[in-house]
């Protein structure tokens, strides 16, 4: 998850910008990302709004040449180090809109210190990577830093979110294979009562469960893959198999700290850490709950529950 993690926002980060920037602002900002001249850090996310990213609060006010933003975005990774940020911001307020994904707009500008103050969140894992809480205090944007059409951005957004899905869910599919691997080895290995544990089937089936689920799982976010590379629809399948690779990582991580018994939970062995870093794929970028009424309302035609 580390090491993944330090590649993720330049995967799906400048995604926007790809499909919807102008040919301009490709010129402008492509090539000094792919340099690594310039990095991106992701200003959505808002601690009062979580997952509801409708209800954001920060306010890009027009003014002669652009814009003038305050607010605040939580869970803002690489900020540290950023030199730039893709952020999104409310045009028109959530009461003045016909419909509540209206109004926002989306930007991508200079990260200036001197209007974006920056703190880090300590994190349980997934340190490699830092993340911040950023206040941003009277930044001017340009409007040429505005990403297509004023009160679009929400739509925008969308672009990026099924290839995150399927990042994120096939990333807890590896974790989950790596604990697999580990756990099996020492099965094979360790011996207690003249035999080797992985010899008792109370230790073997829970592992062979696990490899199913974990395949189960892969073959999931392979189809996602394939309808997104294709233009089809994969809303459900990205977060079907989002859910289902992280549920099937998780179950292998712990069944491995469980294999391992009590040399499990020490850091020499490294299951434990695995536990620690496939957590955060249960919970973001979209909560096992939502995944479940997105499933349920738009394959099998439930009423909307939230």
């Amino acid at each position: 998850m580390a090491a993944a993690s330090t590649v993720h926002i330049n995967l799906f980060g400048p995604h926007p910008i790809v499909v919807f920037g102008t040919a301009a602002q490709k010129q402008r900002w492509i090539p000094s990302l792919i340099a690594g001249s310039d990095q991106c850090c992701f200003g959505v996310t808002e601690p009062d709004a979580g997952l509801n990213t409708t209800a954001m609060k920060t306010f890009a006010e027009r003014v002669p040449g652009g814009y003038r933003v305050r607010g605040q975005k939580v869970w803002t990774s690489t900020a540290q180090v950023a030199t730039r940020v893709m952020l999104a911001a409310r045009t028109t307020r959530l009461e003045e809109c016909g419909r509540a994904t209206d109004g926002i707009s989306l930007f991508y500008t200079p990260l200036d210190r001197s209007r974006i103050e920056v703190k880090r969140i300590a994190k349980m894992g997934r340190k490699a990577v830092d993340s911040n809480a950023i206040f941003i205090d009277d930044l001017f944007v340009p409007e040429e830093d505005r990403i297509g059409e004023e009160g679009k951005g929400f739509s925008y957004l969308l672009h990026s979110l099924n290839p995150e899905r399927m990042l994120i869910g096939i990333e807890a599919v590896g974790i989950g294979q790596d604990s697999l691997r580990r756990a099996s080895a020492y099965a094979r290995e360790r011996v207690v009562f003249g035999r080797p544990i992985g010899m008792n089937q109370g230790i073997q089936h829970p592992l062979a469960e696990r490899w199913m689920q974990l395949e189960a799982a892969q073959l999931m976010i392979s189809k996602a893959a394939w309808l997104y590379d294709h233009k089809q629809s994969c809303g459900a399948e990205a977060n079907a198999g989002k859910f289902l690779g992280a549920r099937a990582g998780y179950d292998a991580c712990l069944q491995a700290v469980l294999t391992f018994g009590g040399f499990g939970y020490a850091k020499e062995y490294h299951v434990e850490r695995l536990l620690r870093e496939v957590t955060l794929t249960r919970i973001a970028p979209i909560t096992e709950q939502l995944i479940l009424s997105f499933i349920a309302e738009k394959v099998l035609h439930q009423p909307k529950s939230y």
